[in-house]
């Protein structure tokens, strides 16, 4: 009796094999565990695509047929070209930027025992919605020194070197010897040696003068020098005090400066003591006393983080604050399976660490940085949570992106049909990106 093995020999067909997948399993079994999905697939993904390039091409009401017309809008229309700018810059410095720092942090790590914890510490904001870290930079932002924590770091190194005035508000009252002059104030008539001279103001608040503002004393003559006083000539309730008088309510302006000035050219200055009191040489006889406008300036109050000229590079900052930590978690992946063969031998041959860095690592780590980079990429042209909450009304404009522009087009100004050739431009930048990557994830698996 002939064996299997006989037949076929001789020329009998074999019996037909079942076709099973790699796993074993047949593919109609495949296929029916993959309609659930395939179903879902088509209803959340195809069909919303389809409707969309459909919706493009005709008029607000869906009625009527408008060409490409919707398409011509979106170089046409100022917020939707402004929307296109800021994804440029969106798409050129995000990405860059944060997978640059993932780098950064993911080589420096390994060389620290508290690797881990700062590893956790920078992925931490990965668990917070876009919602919550727009709100939370929002106020980060804050113009308000006494809330915006950015602006609280930078007015503290800026009042470092450059001091603000304790008298921003100050001028002069009704009938003062004291006239305006470039910012400053000027006397109306020059001084005399053994004539006190006061010089009244008005306009700091209470709460704003100098901690070591002490109470207003009337300047006492001295022969061969100016003396006087300059205070805050206000005292609350109607009818007390004398005007044009220290009072015993009324606080001196500590560290005011005053200057001689004759012919335009100072002579002598000094700074008010506490109370108010001041004392200049001979040499300011005759001449006019200044206070300069150095003593009025307006305490600085920061940047406008918010404005029209900050508000992308901020909103970008908090992006990357965000995701910073997803691209040093996958590059660290990447670097745990480099060669440490590699790394020894070229510090064998005599290279720094910067050359074992720029000519070892970071070659090696090519395609990691690269899937980092396109990925974040694909995240950035859709990029909407964070314009829409950070951004005010005032510089939603100027911070507009092409996803936040979708949604005003399509909810607050009612124009669906340039909403959906968005939508259609968006995904038609999205697909390259996405092409690319797969492309080379596939490489690497033939690899």
């Amino acid at each position: 009796m002939a064996t299997p093995k006989a037949a076929g020999a001789l020329g009998a067909p074999a019996p037909p094999r079942s076709r099973k997948s790699v796993t074993g399993t047949r593919k109609s079994v495949a296929a029916l565990f993959l309609l659930p999905a395939l179903v879902l697939l088509g209803a959340l993904v195809v069909y919303p695509i389809g409707y969309s390039l459909v919706r493009s091409f005709y008029d607000q009401s869906g009625d009527g047929f408008a060409g490409v017309d919707n398409y011509k809008a979106l170089f046409t229309d100022d917020g939707i070209r402004t929307a296109l700018k800021n994804n440029v810059i969106w798409v050129v410095f995000a990405p860059t930027v944060a997978t640059a720092l993932g780098l950064i942090f993911a080589v420096l790590t390994e060389r620290v025992r508290w690797g881990t914890a700062f590893k956790l510490v920078v992925f931490m904001p990965m668990a917070i919605s876009m919602l919550a870290a727009g709100i939370i930079f929002r106020l980060v932002y804050d113009q308000d020194p006494d809330k915006g924590v950015a602006n609280a770091v930078w007015v503290g190194v800026h009042d470092t070197f450059a001091q603000a005035s304790a008298f921003p508000r100050a001028h002069p009252g009704r009938d003062s010897p004291l006239k305006a002059d470039g910012g400053g104030f000027l006397t109306k008539e020059p001084v005399r040696a053994g004539v006190p001279v006061s010089l009244p103001l008005v306009g700091v608040a209470p709460d704003q003068m100098p901690d070591s503002a002490g109470k207003a004393v009337k300047a006492r003559p001295e022969q061969g020098a100016v003396t006087g006083t300059a205070w805050q000539d206000f005292t609350r309730g109607k009818g007390v005090g004398v005007l044009g008088e220290p009072d015993p309510t009324e606080l001196g302006y500590a560290g005011m400066r005053i200057e001689a000035v004759k012919d335009g050219k100072v002579v002598a200055s000094t700074k008010a003591a506490d109370d108010g009191t001041f004392t200049l040489p001979a040499t300011a006889d005759g001449a006019q006393l200044r206070l300069p406008a150095a003593n009025f300036k307006e305490a600085y109050n920061g940047l406008d983080w918010l404005g029209p000229s900050l508000v992308t590079p901020a909103i970008i900052g908090s992006y990357i604050w965000m995701w910073a930590g997803f691209a040093m978690v996958l590059i660290a992946a990447g670097l745990a399976g480099v060669p440490r063969e590699l790394l020894e031998a070229a510090r064998v041959d005599g290279a720094t660490e910067w050359q074992v860095f720029r000519r070892v690592t970071v070659p090696l780590l090519a395609p990691v940085l690269a899937v980092v980079a396109v990925t974040l990429m694909i995240n950035v042209l859709k990029v909407f949570d964070l314009v829409f909450i950070i951004a005010p009304g005032s510089s939603q404009d100027d911070a507009n992106v092409l996803a936040l522009e979708l949604y005003r087009k399509g909810f607050s100004e009612d124009q669906p049909g340039i909403a959906s050739a968005i939508a259609v431009f968006l995904l038609l930048l999205v697909i390259p990106v996405m092409w690319f990557n797969v492309r080379r994830l596939r490489r690497e698996v033939r690899r």
